[in-house]
C-alpha cells in the first residue's frame, strides 16, 4: 500500500505589488545627513552643547521617570 503524496501548493503571485517607499524612508536619513553636515561645517555650535546643563537635567528627568 503506498502512502499518499502531498504536494506543496504554488505560492501565490502578487500581481501589481506596491514597491514604493513611504515618505519618511527617504526624509529621515536625509534630515540626519543634513544635521551631521551642519555640525561638521559649524563646529562652534556643536561645542556649545557639550557643557549645557539642560541636557544633564533632561537625562536626570528621564532617569527619574524610568525608576518610578
Amino acid at each position: 500500500m503506498s502512502a499518499p503524496v502531498h504536494t506543496r501548493p504554488h505560492p501565490a503571485t502578487r500581481v501589481g505589488a506596491d514597491s514604493r517607499l513611504p515618505w519618511w524612508a527617504l526624509a529621515l536619513p536625509t534630515l540626519a545627513f543634513a544635521a551631521l553636515l551642519l555640525l561638521i561645517l559649524n563646529p562652534s555650535d556643536a561645542q556649545a552643547a557639550t557643557g549645557d546643563p539642560l541636557i544633564t537635567h533632561l537625562f536626570e528627568w528621564v532617569q527619574q521617570l524610568i525608576s518610578r
